[in-house]
């Protein structure tokens, strides 16, 4: 007899057999059982992969959310309507004798009470704030970073309608209905500081007694041991001053000497700048045009020249410095260099400053391996189409040749030179190098006699 009916079914027919008469079905027997079979096999299979949800996040109460991931695993339609983080309340009810039926309790709403209740306050649009967390190891007294002593005096207020007022005075809060949105991070001391060096760097004054004031405000800069909260407003600082003042040379040369003075000081932690503070001495160093219209002349060009030399020995001690840190600094500032050195649309200041940044920055090995390879190219290029322009571009000629002679010949730097070159044919070694770096680059180079220098330049030629 338990064979015919087969094996003994935990879920019950009856629930199977109403669903499938809800939609119009009418089910025999033998289909009801064995439909009942698979739904019962598949309730299981649900419950299976829900528990191993529930398991997964250490948990041992099995949710809502376990049994839809589980429904998703088994490609299945998930539950609507039931995604709530709040617990589900079931009810019991009776149909009969032995026949409970539970059901979802729902809570009853008063709909009249709800469409007399105000509308609630429009919500506000969506926003993003940043703020410090910490500034060198020291958390900032703002809101969003509530210190000790504030959270102490928040406890002190008073709360509710029957509060003792007098907990107001020992909370320190004469007058708690207004708070600042934002509270001074730094002191009035170090405020009227860094005004007063903003004021004597910024001073074009030729006076002596303001010469000397300039002066002592980088030494100060450079020495104090107690400018740590104020080295992100110096960055800062910089940055505007040199994106907003590229007509003024005196602005730029200072705001280089500024970040030379804060680099100089062993007593600020400038890791985290490294980067911010390499953008306007890149600026500097290769921007289009440096100096106002007024800024014409040999003396003018001169200046912008010794500008530019100044920022690519800031941007070698920066990459040099902070490179351990930084691991991607010095590629990125060399790679910056190269790409603007390579471009023949540049102007012959800018390839100026590519090329000197480019030694500081990456060194000798980095002319090695990245300049030399392309001189022959940027000889016939750039160099021999400068030439050709006569008396116009003389001294932009001369300056972009000597930057270009001063990066190759830092390949010899630390190399001890022998006093003689005894059975070595310097005018062959010559021609070779010609050959190899071009006329007007190799010529000089040759010129110069160097046994060493020529055998550092050919070489490059035999690598792949």
């Amino acid at each position: 007899m338990a064979t015919q009916d087969g094996p003994k079914l935990l879920w019950n027919q009856d629930n199977v057999k109403d669903v499938a008469e809800s939609i119009g079905i009418s089910l025999t027997e033998e289909p009801l059982r064995i439909l009942t079979q698979d739904v019962e096999y598949r309730i299981g299979q649900v419950i299976v992969e829900a528990l191993r949800f529930m398991r997964a996040a250490n948990r041992t109460t099995l949710t809502v959310q376990d049994v839809a991931q589980a429904l998703k695993v088994l490609d299945v339609e998930p539950l609507y309507g039931y995604e709530s983080t709040r617990p589900l309340r079931y009810g019991e009810a009776s149909l009969g004798p032995g026949q409970p039926l539970f059901y979802i309790d729902d809570e009853e709403v008063d709909f009249e009470k709800i469409i007399n209740n105000p509308l609630p306050k429009v919500p506000r649009d969506m926003s993003f704030t940043a703020h410090w967390l910490a500034v060198e190891g020291v958390q900032p007294s703002i809101p969003q970073n509530p210190t000790t002593v504030d959270t102490f005096s928040k406890e002190l207020l008073p709360k509710g309608a029957n509060a003792n007022p007098a907990l107001h005075a020992l909370a320190g809060n004469d007058n708690v209905s207004f708070r600042p949105s934002v509270k001074h991070v730094i002191s009035k001391e170090l405020i009227l500081y860094f005004d007063k060096i903003q004021a004597a760097i910024l001073d074009e004054d030729h006076d002596e007694e303001k010469t000397r004031l300039r002066d002592a405000a980088l030494n100060s800069v450079r020495s104090d041991p107690g400018l740590h909260q104020l080295l992100p407003y110096f960055v800062h600082f910089i940055t505007n001053q040199v994106t907003n003042r590229l007509d003024d040379f005196f602005v730029l040369h200072q705001m280089m000497r500024l970040t030379e003075a804060v680099i100089q000081n062993t007593q600020l932690f400038l890791d985290p700048y490294a980067s911010a503070l390499a953008a306007p001495v890149l600026t500097c160093l290769m921007a289009r045009k440096l100096g106002g219209p007024e800024d014409t002349g040999t003396d003018a060009l001169q200046d912008q020249y010794r500008l530019r030399e100044l920022a690519a020995s800031l941007l070698g001690t920066i990459a040099r410095k902070y490179s351990k840190t930084s691991s991607l600094l010095r590629p990125k500032l060399t790679r910056t260099c190269l790409k603007n050195f390579l471009d023949p649309t540049r102007t012959p200041a800018i390839l100026f400053g590519a090329i000197s940044g480019l030694s500081a920055a990456g060194g000798p090995e980095a002319v090695r391996v990245l300049v030399l390879p392309n001189m022959k190219s940027v000889d016939s290029a750039i160099l021999q189409p400068l030439r050709e322009k006569g008396e116009a571009s003389a001294l932009e000629f001369e300056m972009l040749v000597g930057g270009i002679l001063k990066a190759i010949q830092t390949l010899t730097e630390g190399v001890v030179l022998s006093n003689g070159v005894n059975g070595v044919d310097l005018s062959r070694e010559g021609e070779q190098v010609v050959e190899f770096l071009g006329p007007i680059v190799g010529e000089r180079v040759a010129r110069l006699g160097k046994h060493s220098l020529n055998r550092a330049v050919l070489e490059v030629r035999h690598l792949e």
